[in-house]
């Protein structure tokens, strides 16, 4: 081949001059213009329609907007809103007339003499027309519907808690009584020895059966020791001195905590044969 045909040929012709052209790597570089101008024209297509949606999406939410009001010289006051209507209060319960209903006191059956009998019990038409109560009072009859109790007040103000004040009253009825130290062998043992010990110059009027009445107190001594019988006789002197001198008692219980509570002790000495 001349010079002047070398001239005119391209390069990519020259290097596979006399090879086989039908092999891929002569194809790819004839054609590596017109493919790299198809993928650039591809990449700027693309980005044309990317930019082009993007601002058709912007200015679309420009025009959905509200349109901005100059109010000018007017000023927009908030409405205040309506006060909540507050339902009205609950009448207030209203508690029938306190009624004056007849009480019996309840009294703990023993089986003594008539002699020793303290408080009698209510008979059996009292218990059934009136109430079972700690105090006995004349009143209207009962008819088996219980008052219910009033209903305090609130101040709402919290005041200082009050001490409760316990009642010192001595007891009747009890839980458990008092006891003596040792039991009541030792306790009968004690009075019969301090009785018998002083009963020198005993007069007709000094013999019988005197009931002493007295109380244990919380912590076991013995108060208010007095004859409910036989008074100003020797015997209820003798009597109501030995048990005033007596050692302590072990006090009664009611709930669970030690009370004060009434005793009574007969003592009896018979005249001689």
């Amino acid at each position: 081949m001349d010079t002047t045909a070398i001239s005119q040929m391209d390069i990519l012709d020259i290097l596979f001059r006399e090879r086989n052209k039908s092999y891929g790597a002569y194809n790819l570089r004839k054609t590596y213009n017109k493919r790299l101008a198809i993928a650039l024209g591809g990449m700027l297509c693309i980005t044309l329609l990317v930019t082009g949606y993007r601002t058709f999406s912007v200015r679309q939410t420009l025009v959905e907007q509200p349109p901005v009001i100059d109010t000018g010289d007017y000023v927009v006051h908030n409405i205040p809103e309506d006060d909540p209507v507050l339902p009205p209060d609950p009448p207030k319960a209203t508690q029938p007339p306190a009624r004056n209903i007849e009480t019996a006191q309840f009294t703990n059956i023993r089986i003594v003499k008539d002699n020793e009998v303290i408080m009698p019990p209510v008979d059996m038409e009292q218990i059934q027309t009136a109430m079972i109560d700690v105090n006995t009072h004349k009143g209207d009859s009962f008819d088996g519907k219980i008052q219910p109790p009033d209903e305090p007040e609130g101040t709402n103000v919290i005041a200082t808690p009050v001490k409760e004040k316990r009642n010192d009253e001595p007891l009747i009825i009890v839980e458990k009584d008092a006891s003596f130290p040792g039991g009541a062998d030792a306790w009968r043992k004690y009075v019969e020895k301090s009785v018998l010990a002083a009963s020198d110059g005993f007069e007709e009027a000094d013999y019988g059966t005197v009931v002493v009445k007295f109380v244990v107190d919380t912590d076991g001594r013995v108060s208010e020791v007095q004859a409910t019988t036989m008074k100003g006789t020797r015997l209820a002197e003798i009597a109501v001195n030995a048990i005033q001198k007596g050692p302590a008692w072990i006090p009664a219980m009611q709930n669970g905590r030690y009370v004060k509570a009434w005793r009574l002790q007969p003592v009896t000495i018979l005249r001689p044969n």
